[in-house]
């Protein structure tokens, strides 16, 4: 004879389990942002590791007696939003350079003999850096409204020419004291900071300390600086 069906009256157990306090939640989300950002900051970091270490070796580790041939300027100086134009009347902005290394010379249009020795020493100095010279561009900033002679423009073959206006144009380089824009040759670097300024008076002579800097630059700024713009 089968027992008869026993009837648990016992009431159901459930487990409730609590939803997050709005407080852990926005914990959560904080500590998610933070870690976020510090990988963000990592990432930039290991990027702009190789310009950072460039910049600190050739700034900061110099071997014992080395020497510039050309002042470094601090702080350095950006290129200034203004408007330019080429031979052919075309505008552009100043900024619209960077990218490259530039070598600067500052004269007139008429470009009397020390200008002309700038430009030639310009063209030299770039040749000699072998296959680096694309790193390297050719600039001639005219300050005035003169005319620019059919002859020198075919010499300038490969040189970047820009009328620049004279006042804004100083407002950005600068000459050593007692001397004028024209008297030197400037440097500026890939991001756009006019950076070097070289001693007036250069000649065949003491150009190859022009090119002992430039080499040095070339060379540490290899690891991130390639030819051409972006």
């Amino acid at each position: 004879m089968s027992s008869p069906p026993i009837h648990d009256d016992r009431p159901l157990g459930l487990t409730v389990h609590s939803l997050p306090e709005p407080s852990e939640a926005l914990q959560t989300r904080a500590v998610n942002t933070r870690a976020g950002r510090w990988r963000m900051l990592a990432v930039m970091l290991v990027c702009a590791a190789p310009v950072i270490a460039s910049y600190f070796t050739y700034y900061v580790i110099r071997p014992e007696g080395r020497r510039n041939f050309g002042e470094l300027i601090q702080p350095q100086r950006p290129l200034p939003a203004i408007s330019a134009t080429n031979l052919q009347g075309e505008a552009l902005a100043l900024p619209t350079l960077k990218g490259q290394w530039l070598f600067v010379s500052v004269a007139g249009g008429a470009c009397g003999a020390a200008c002309q020795q700038n430009l030639y020493l310009q063209r030299q100095l770039r040749e000699g850096l072998g296959k680096e010279k694309d790193r390297l561009d050719w600039v001639w900033l005219v300050q005035d409204d003169a005319a620019v002679s059919p002859e020198l423009q075919t010499a300038l073959k490969g040189a970047t020419v820009l009328r620049v206006p004279g006042l804004e144009l100083s407002r950005w380089l600068v000459a050593e004291p007692g001397r004028q824009l024209e008297d030197h040759l400037y440097l500026v670097d890939p991001l756009g900071n006019w950076m070097m300024r070289f001693p007036s008076g250069l000649t065949a002579e003491n150009a190859p300390k022009v090119k002992r800097d430039l080499d040095r630059l070339m060379r540490a700024a290899q690891f991130w600086d390639r030819a051409g713009r972006d």
